[in-house]
């Protein structure tokens, strides 16, 4: 771990952020691939001798979860890597965001790095290989976990037209998600944030509940979980809101956050650059974010938390405020591939420490009101 931290600091200003993003998702995609090597990654993820800590499993939605902690959407977007993800230690992975049709997303410079936070910024504006692209990858990977499809609309689609756009996804991607999350969040695409507030909401997931059941019924399967990923912008009015409207919509779950538009802590050169902030600057919005919507809507809808989490000690708190899952995304590139290994021992020693018989009795228990 900490030799890849420092070989990774030393490449920071040798490699274009986004370019060593592709270049080690590329090396996860190609290492997959060889005989033994899913094995081989389980061993560098937990140790030789490791046994999966059964204390660390959870149901929701009806999908068996080996452990709490997954990939946001976001680290994966096209799914060239989902086997490598998970034979690290991961519960599940969310792909994405990913649109119809495929399109490269914003100009470059796209993606920056604040190694004094370890924090990233990114304006890429959802650049996707296209729906059909990701759906034969996931036929071809048949991923042995819990893949989350992550959804959005390109960008020339207006508004008006979004539920369209969103339920055709649905309809093309369905069959190959174990869930889907309905990106209504990042501040990359214009216009896609008004996609948050209640009328628009409720329209957009009934199209896209609509193409869910007709997905259902044609394969005869079970419709997917829809899941609602919010910004942590939103005022506190705002996102109790957006939880009625979840709610009322049908929605299974929220995932909360996205990237925030606030530099607010990050060292003022980077405060003038465009897109999210991910990463522990994030960290307390989003813990608060997810206690709020767990105040609004515990006990309805589950709650993935994402935002600012490096390690165990931040999924026992985002767990304690509401989350019944955590991802994240920045901690790992920073950290490196051995990280959900380790959080996972942590998590199982602090279960040790504390008596418990299982990960799920920490949701909610620290919640504020």
């Amino acid at each position: 771990m900490k030799i890849y931290e420092r070989l990774d600091r030393e490449s920071l200003g040798r490699l274009d952020p986004e370019r060593a993003h592709q270049l080690a998702l590329q090396s996860l995609s190609k290492a997959s691939k060889a005989p033994g090597a899913l094995r081989a990654m389980r061993r560098l993820a937990h140790g030789a001798e490791y046994v999966p800590d059964e204390r660390l499993r959870l149901r929701l939605w009806g999908l068996p979860f080996a452990n709490p902690l997954g990939v946001a959407a976001g680290m994966d977007k096209n799914a060239v890597a989902v086997n490598a993800l998970l034979a690290l230690g991961f519960g599940h992975v969310e792909v994405g965001t990913v649109t119809l049709r495929p399109q490269p997303g914003n100009d470059t410079p796209r993606l920056w790095r604040v190694p004094e936070d370890e924090a990233v910024i990114n304006a890429l504006g959802f650049p996707s290989d296209g729906a059909a692209t990701v759906r034969n990858r996931l036929h071809a990977a048949r991923p042995d976990g819990i893949i989350g499809v992550n959804i959005g609309k390109n960008r020339e689609i207006p508004a008006a037209d979004a539920p369209q756009a969103y339920a055709d996804l649905v309809l093309a991607l369905a069959d190959v998600a174990s869930y889907i999350t309905v990106n209504v969040s990042s501040p990359n695409t214009p216009g896609l944030r008004s996609l948050q507030m209640s009328s628009e909401l409720e329209a957009l997931l009934a199209a896209v509940a609509d193409a869910n059941q007709s997905v259902a019924t044609a394969r005869k399967q079970r419709p997917r979980p829809v899941l609602v990923k919010i910004a942590p912008d939103l005022s506190d009015d705002e996102l109790e809101a957006v939880g009625a409207s979840a709610v009322s919509a049908g929605a299974d779950g929220i995932i909360a956050t996205n990237t925030t538009t606030s530099r607010e802590g990050t060292p003022e050169r980077y405060r003038d650059l465009p897109g999210g902030l991910s990463g522990p600057p994030l960290r307390a919005r989003a813990n608060a974010v997810v206690a709020r919507l767990y105040h609004a809507v515990g006990g309805q809808l589950p709650i993935i938390g994402v935002g600012g989490v490096s390690n165990a000690a931040d999924v026992i708190e985002r767990m304690r405020a509401g989350a019944s899952l955590v991802q994240l995304y920045t901690a790992f590139i920073y950290a490196g591939p051995a990280l959900p290994g380790m959080i996972l021992r942590d998590l199982s020693d602090f279960l040790d420490r504390e008596g418990l018989d299982s990960i799920t009795e920490l949701t909610g228990v620290g919640r504020q009101g």
